[in-house]
């Protein structure tokens, strides 16, 4: 039904592409509606590059990686056309500059400002003078191809309707190597979004709708999404109530969605509550049936500097290929 599916690939592409720790999972949702009770599992790859730009940040730092996962759609169908699915990924993300990490996370130089959470004793022997070397690699020259860390997505997504999404997501990330910092473990960021489509989602500008249609494809993401660093340090937790517009041109599909980010950074950082700013532009192209290709930029506007942290922008940028089976 070609309005489920519209609506299903716009609450699919916001559900699984804005973070930038977030696994994707473009090209998972779709594909015909599940009668109650009928289960379904599909295999799913995901392939993306991607880079962090930290404009608002001394140094301005960077991260920059590619992904390869890996991981299958468990979907059951329920009444009134709804489905329940859960989405597990886990593969390879190869590193350069720094590792992704929770937005907000505050860097400091190690030589002085409270905010500084990385306590790790520069003198120790697996560390010393390479923690930092690394550090100004990161900071400053470029940034070096580092090491390569495992990423994982794991979400339960409940659809009851064409018309509301409600997901919960855990987005695990285990750093492989100490350098600069980033140190070995396990970083963790969890996440609950709810989506309400306010129209039937059926815009499709290439088939002859026109701007008084437009509403059709209007809705409303509510977010919440808490980190903690590979150490354990927590980093805070962020809130985006977001208004957005989806709407195709012909197979091509653009979300676009914007709102405030009630950010609240954990008690390392010494900052206080804030409210930034930010949006995200997202493409979704199917090349075949089972392939989708996808794109998307997100910049975040910090509205409040302090001791680690700056007034200014951020932006998450992306693309990369889907295959499902």
């Amino acid at each position: 039904m070609k309005t489920r599916h519209t609506i299903v690939s716009i609450l699919s592409v916001l559900a699984a592409i804005g973070s930038p720790s977030g696994a994707l999972a473009h090209g998972a949702a779709g594909g015909d509606d599940l009668l109650p009770g009928e289960f379904r599992i599909r295999p799913v790859v995901t392939l993306e590059g991607h880079a962090g730009l930290e404009n608002n940040l001394e140094g301005q730092p960077r991260h920059y990686a590619i992904d390869g996962l890996f991981g299958a759609v468990f979907e059951w169908g329920l009444d009134k056309g709804g489905s329940f699915a859960i989405e597990a990924q886990i593969g390879p993300a190869l590193v350069w500059g720094e590792a992704e990490h929770f937005y907000g996370r505050v860097h400091v130089d190690g030589h002085g400002g409270s905010a500084h959470y990385d306590d790790h004793d520069d003198s120790d022997d697996e560390r010393g003078d390479d923690h930092a070397a690394a550090h100004d690699h990161a900071h400053g020259d470029g940034s070096p191809y580092r090491r390569t860390d495992v990423k994982g997505y794991l979400q339960a997504r409940y659809q009851p309707n064409d018309r509301f999404e409600l997901s919960l997501t855990w987005w695990p990330y285990y750093v492989t190597g100490n350098q600069g910092d980033d140190v070995i473990g396990l970083k963790n960021e969890v996440g609950v979004q709810a989506i309400w489509a306010l129209g039937d989602g059926d815009v499709n500008f290439a088939l002859g709708d026109g701007l008084e249609t437009i509403v059709d494809g209007v809705f409303v993401s509510l977010e919440n999404r808490t980190g903690w660093e590979s150490e354990g340090t927590y980093l805070g937790n962020y809130t985006d109530p977001w208004l957005g517009l989806g709407f195709n041109i012909d197979l091509l599909n653009i979300t676009l969605s914007a709102g405030p980010r009630f950010y609240s950074p954990g008690s390392y950082s010494g900052l206080p509550f804030r409210t930034d700013w930010g949006g995200e532009i997202e493409l979704e192209y199917p090349l075949a049936e089972s392939v989708v290709v996808f794109a998307h930029w997100k910049p975040i506007y910090s509205s409040q500097g302090g001791d680690g942290w700056g007034v200014g922008w951020q932006h998450h940028i992306g693309t990369g290929v889907s295959f499902s089976f």
